[in-house]
């Protein structure tokens, strides 16, 4: 049988699998039109010809290489292909530009290499590829062949969703993740401890890593579904860009075209991103165009000089882009393209846009500004490549989402640029971020004072399309984390920490939190080591408090009016802004839905109200329909079982025609919902006791009192069936006039003592019909 099996193998030829065999790759030939557009700065997809790609000439298979340098006597490729042999692979200039090119046969996929410079003076600089796709893993500095190809993408249902929507009113919550810390394998230090066997740690200026770090695959699973559970609607990943330093936490970076490979390789991160669409998540990438690190291996003097930049910043000491020089633009215009279209990114937020737009961000000395041509302090060249990348991107994906990391009052930064505006679609409003932290750490006794930084952000919400940040700056270099900015004692802290986040979720805008906001991590942010989960594991409170995030994200996602006007001011209106005395807010959130609408009240202090009146902007009833005071939450269940309703009251309060009366816990926020008409019934007005027994008609009085007392009595006094006249009035005054005159006086008197007590009567009838408020009890 066995003998039968090989020979029937044997008579398939499908065995040698011809069908199988790739075709030999062929790069796309450089043109004279590219070389002329990318000097121009208007060649947007350069990394398809720029850097390294397969290629076959004269049916030899290798990889073709393609490079910037202007201005230098030589460039070779170096590798693992040719041993690092520094003469084996010359380039040559293409088209007699600044462009060098060559083809080395045999190079395979996976192998490194770099270019290796001689400037005219003579240095050898051996420089990554500025376009490679994939990067030696840190420390190493060296480029891999590397293609993009052979990931089968899953997620056309989520890019045809996203074309058909406007983002602009979809729920936008993000969840801010440095990738390398938001969960590692163990926690045990790496690399080697000093002769005494210790390891660098928190206060030390390079310390250890602590555990290994997720891989991209890692991630695909275990952040997806934490995201996903939690009620975030889309990840903003910190750069993913190759950096050599981990403390840089990817903002200074090396390899601009390459995904880092300290989580995998290119396909995987595609693989996550694939993951967080098939979740319905969408995925936001850091990006830097404002400058990269000095490292000698990177883009830093590339030819010898200053060839990417042209200027060194003044606080950070990273090279800042030329973007005056139209290859500088073309590289970064095509950066930009590249993530979107190759990675499926959903949104770019743009890194130190403030550093770019001005001359002299970060200069103090007078004698060392610079001005434009207009005398101002502008920098014209960067405005005008912030428009250019910003129009790029809406001509080619007019869906994906662009935002800014600005923190000055530059005008016009989410308007279009036909307008005279920067392009983007979204700002981080850092004034609101800045204000609302000030406050949360001001004690209890001073936050009247300072009230108005809790709704000055009001005043210019809508100035702009804002994202509400409380991002990875806020944890980091001393300034503690969220909840140690928290007044009080430990029950304080955590209801300090849920009003924020309440306070963020209600106000007008976009929101974002950084990873371990969620569990109230009371140690800052550290690049080298995982967040801690543990804290959600051992102790209640912590527990609690993600409980309570979780809740929130979803309360966000399932109220329209939190989201569908969170840009225009239709979609906001101040019930009460000003009760500094007592540290509390209150307002409406609109949606498009009249019976979406939300009534928001907040209370900063540790004061709670058994009774307190808020007014509405309709009758009806109002459930709470959230409160952040539940014990679920780690809260007090100040207000009793959860859901309950406070029906309106015809009673003009907050410049309202109707109002209700609510509990409020401490440091809490609660949100009502309109749920149907008032169940509200005034109280019944009794009629005052012994009104009837004034028999005024029996005396003549005085024809001024007469009428007066007739008055009074019209008022309050029911009057006498008909039937009770049984003769003429004047034969009935005739036949008693006698005793009238007798009894004059006294009933006179007897009249007169009654009006006090008809007055009191009538008092308590008005108090009885209307409610006094707290307030003015």
């Amino acid at each position: 049988m066995m003998g039968s099996n090989v020979s029937d193998t044997k008579l398939k030829p499908a065995t040698k699998k011809p069908a199988t065999r790739k075709a030999a790759p062929h790069a796309p030939e450089l043109t004279k039109d590219d070389v002329y557009l990318f000097g121009i700065g208007m060649w947007e997809r350069s990394w398809e010809k720029m850097g390294a790609h397969p290629d076959t000439q004269q049916r030899t298979r290798g990889w073709r290489f393609c490079v910037w340098a202007p201005d230098v006597k030589s460039v070779h490729v170096i590798g693992e292909f040719n041993n690092w042999d520094e003469q084996a692979n010359p380039l040559v200039p293409v088209h007699t530009s600044a462009i060098w090119e060559g083809f080395i046969p045999g190079a395979e996929q996976g192998q490194l290499y770099k270019y290796l410079i001689e400037t005219n003076e003579g240095e050898k600089l051996y420089k990554a590829d500025p376009y490679a796709f994939k990067a030696e893993c840190p420390p190493g500095t060296a480029s891999v062949l590397w293609t993009l190809d052979g990931y089968q993408w899953n997620d056309a249902a989520w890019l045809k969703r996203r074309a058909g929507h406007n983002h602009m009113s979809q729920p936008l919550n993000i969840y801010e993740v440095h990738i390398g810390s938001w969960k590692r394998h163990g926690d045990e230090p790496q690399g080697e401890p000093d002769e005494y066997g210790n390891y660098p740690g928190p206060m030390d200026p390079f310390p250890a890593q602590r555990g290994e770090f997720y891989t991209y695959d890692d991630l695909s699973v275990e952040l997806v579904d934490y995201v996903r559970d939690m009620g975030y609607t889309h990840i903003e990943v910190m750069p993913l860009m190759e950096h050599p330093f981990d403390g840089s936490w990817g903002y200074q970076t090396t390899g601009y075209f390459a995904a880092t490979s300290r989580y995998g390789n290119p396909q995987q991160l595609m693989h996550f991103i694939d993951a967080c669409h098939e979740a319905g998540i969408g995925v936001i990438m850091d990006w830097v165009p404002g400058g990269f690190c000095a490292d000698s291996h990177g883009l830093a003097t590339f030819n010898g000089h200053m060839l990417f930049e042209h200027e060194i910043h003044p606080n950070w000491g990273t090279h800042k882009f030329d973007f005056a020089r139209g290859e500088v633009r073309s590289f970064l215009v095509s950066n930009v393209l590249y993530w979107i279209e190759n990675f499926h990114v959903d949104g770019i937020r743009m890194d130190g846009v403030s550093s770019m737009l001005y001359l002299n961000f970060g200069i103090d000395d007078p004698g060392q500004k610079k001005f434009n041509k207009y005398g101002t302090e502008e920098d014209l060249d960067a405005s005008a490549f912030i428009r250019q990348v910003n129009c790029a991107v809406e001509a080619h994906y007019p869906d994906v989402m662009m935002m800014a990391e600005e923190s000055t009052a530059w005008p016009l930064v989410t308007y279009p640029p036909q307008d005279g505006g920067l392009g983007f679609h979204y700002k981080w409003d850092m004034g609101w971020m800045n204000d609302t932290l000030h406050y949360m750490q001001t004690d209890f006794p001073w936050r009247p004072g300072n009230h108005g930084l809790l709704t000055f952000s009001i005043m210019y919400a809508f100035t702009e399309n804002f994202i509400c940040p409380l991002s990875h700056d806020e944890v980091v270099h001393g300034k503690c984390s969220l909840i140690g900015r928290m007044p009080g004692d430990w029950w304080r802290q955590f209801a300090g920490l849920r009003t924020l986040a309440f306070y963020q979720m209600t106000h007008p805008g976009a929101k974002l939190n950084f990873m371990g906001n969620e569990i109230g991590q009371f140690i800052e942010w550290r690049y080298y080591e995982s967040i801690q989960w543990f804290l959600t594991e051992q102790y209640e409170t912590h527990a609690h408090h993600q409980a309570f995030i979780k809740a929130l994200n979803h309360l966000y996602t399932a109220e329209p009016a939190l989201y569908e006007r969170g840009y225009n001011d239709d979609g906001f209106t101040w019930i009460d802004a000003d009760n500094s005395k007592q540290s509390i807010v209150s307002f409406v959130r609109q949606g498009e839905n009249v019976d979406d609408d939300l009534v928001i009240l907040i209370n900063f202090d540790p004061a709670a109200y058994e009774s307190f009146r808020v007014g509405v902007p309709r009758e009806g009833d109002w459930e709470v329909i959230f409160d952040s005071d539940r014990p679920e939450f780690g809260g007090s269940g100040y207000a009793g079982e959860e859901p309950y309703t406070c029906s309106s009251e015809p009673y003009p309060w907050n410049g309202q025609m109707d109002s209700i009366e609510i509990k409020v816990p401490s440091l809490a926020g609660v949100v009502l919902k309109r749920r149907g008409p008032s169940s509200y019934k005034p109280p019944v007005v009794e009629e005052p006791k012994k009104a009837t027994r004034k028999r005024a008609s029996s005396v003549k009085p005085k024809p001024a009192a007469a009428k007066k007392a007739t008055r009074k009595r019209a008022s309050s006094v029911k009057p006498k069936p008909a039937t009770a006249k049984k003769a003429p009035a004047k034969a009935k005054a005739a036949t008693t006039k006698a005793k009238a005159k007798a009894a004059a006086k006294p009933a006179a008197k007897a009249t007169a003592t009654k009006k006090p007590a008809a007055k009191k009567a009538a008092t308590k009838a008005k108090s009885a019909s209307v409610k006094s408020s707290p307030k003015d009890a």
